[in-house]
């Protein structure tokens, strides 16, 4: 992840659409990695990407440097996420899903060759187990597995204390191995 200059944040908090622009650059396909990661439903990772840079953009002002402005983006990324998967959930629980969502939850296989039908159904399984996996510790794992956080930028992007961080990622990962377990996954959890 890159850093952004000082002098860059201080232009965008002051309005500057091209300095912001380049802020956007830098941290956008992090912000839908993040985002897709706890979510797992890309359509919300788009709307935690969009919601995640108008925060910024109207809270930049407000930064203070206390961190760096990636620990604040994650930051910002990491509870949007969970609230956008939270209402995501209730949705579904209250049978509020639309045509769109049921017809793009299914694969079309014609043409697929066995290959891509296993790397599919192990990518699903993995899926699921993520799913599975509380916010606090799919948090956890996305941070340190997918972004490559080390535990005390974790600390920071989810504001917890670092020892708190390694019993999480710790109980995260013991519970995807039993979720690995149950899915009839063994490869490499």
């Amino acid at each position: 992840m890159r850093e952004i200059a000082k002098e860059i944040i201080e232009l965008a908090a002051g309005g500057d659409i091209s300095a912001f622009e380049e802020i956007y650059k830098a941290f956008s396909s992090t912000v839908y990695t993040v985002a897709l990661g706890v979510t797992r439903d890309s359509r919300d990772a788009e709307e935690v990407t969009q919601d995640v840079f108008l925060k910024a953009f109207r809270g930049l002002k407000r930064f203070k440097f206390g961190s760096s402005l990636g620990t604040w983006i994650y930051r910002i990324t990491v509870n949007t996420a969970i609230n956008v998967y939270r209402s995501g959930a209730r949705r579904r629980a209250f049978g509020m899903v639309d045509y769109d969502e049921i017809k793009d939850s299914v694969p079309d296989l014609r043409n697929t060759s066995k290959e891509e039908i296993e790397k599919r159904h192990a990518a699903e399984s993995v899926d699921r187990i993520l799913k599975d996996l509380s916010f606090e510790h799919r948090s956890c794992i996305v941070l340190r597995e997918i972004e490559g956080l080390d535990y005390k930028e974790m600390a920071q992007v989810l504001g917890i204390p670092i020892n708190t961080v390694r019993s999480r990622l710790k109980r995260a990962r013991a519970a995807m191995v039993t979720c690995a377990k149950r899915e009839g996954l063994n490869h490499g959890l």
